[in-house]
């Protein structure tokens, strides 16, 4: 039995089939947990979802905040984009039960030792405080308050966390986290208008897996989203996001006895957009 991490699809299925076929994955015998950013962007993000709603048990995600636009435009909240492509979705005769298993999802796993994102960790929180704080947003999206919640899902306030935030402050607060993050302060304060790589921090900010005493510096995180970062093996952080809908590649990460152990497996894409 193999288990394997893989980064953001976003609705290139052609490649994410290539990639199980390289993989030799069975869905009878091996374990897959994608890391967010299913959809959107590329040209299949409803065959995508059927790919991986088709493994049944043998998949889990995370959702990232493709996943969760999609939600917010198929409960008519937000307007699609220029550049989305989710009408495959939207439209389909299925697109009920494909959004109703979007919304099963998770946001954020611990499983085989790995605390699994789709972006990021704030500093002050360990690895159980994330699962919990993940489960009261989840909670919500499997829930008949969905629709309403969306409607206050979107804006970068409140930036920093303290534990008094209530109600959609701090429902908002941990999606922005758990699936935009990539820069942050010292004292957690987030910042969202950068999305170049590691080394582009404004003043003040670093990555946030670089934060002096990050709770989970003691876990290994694994995440996606941030493209211009790429590939990123460290002990304590894997960054599996390798621009595939750019034209980069779609990796995996099957994971060994130790990580050392671990294999990197990859496929190159077709860029589906300019990025």
């Amino acid at each position: 039995m193999a288990v394997y991490l893989v980064g953001d699809i976003q609705g290139c299925d052609s490649a994410f089939a290539h990639l199980l076929a390289k993989l030799d994955f069975s869905p009878s015998r091996d374990t897959l947990y994608v890391l967010g950013d299913m959809v959107n962007r590329g040209p299949e993000s409803a065959a995508t979802l059927r790919r991986l709603m088709g493994m049944g048990h043998s998949v889990q995600c995370v959702l990232g905040n493709h996943d969760l636009h999609l939600l917010a435009v198929a409960h008519g909240v937000r307007p699609a984009g220029r550049r989305d492509t989710l009408a495959s979705v939207l439209e389909a005769p299925d697109a009920t039960g494909l959004l109703h298993w979007l919304r099963q999802q998770h946001l954020a796993i611990s499983a085989h030792g790995i605390l699994m994102v789709h972006a990021g960790v704030l500093p002050s929180w360990t690895a159980a405080q994330t699962l919990a704080l993940a489960d009261e947003v989840t909670s919500v999206l499997r829930s008949p308050q969905l629709g309403h919640f969306l409607q206050d899902l979107y804006g970068d306030t409140p930036k920093q966390w303290h534990d008094g935030l209530s109600g959609n402050d701090r429902l908002r607060m941990i999606i922005n986290a758990l699936t935009r993050l990539r820069f942050c302060s010292a004292e957690g304060l987030m910042e969202f208008e950068t999305k170049e790589g590691a080394g582009t921090a404004p003043t003040g900010f670093m990555p946030w897996f670089d934060v002096p005493g990050r709770l989970t510096a003691g876990e290994t995180v694994a995440f996606g989203h941030w493209s211009t970062l790429g590939w990123l093996s460290r002990s304590d952080v894997i960054g599996l996001d390798t621009g595939c809908v750019w034209g980069g590649c779609l990796t995996a990460l099957r994971l060994g006895d130790s990580p050392a152990a671990h294999e990197r497996i990859q496929v190159k894409c077709e860029p589906a957009q300019e990025p």
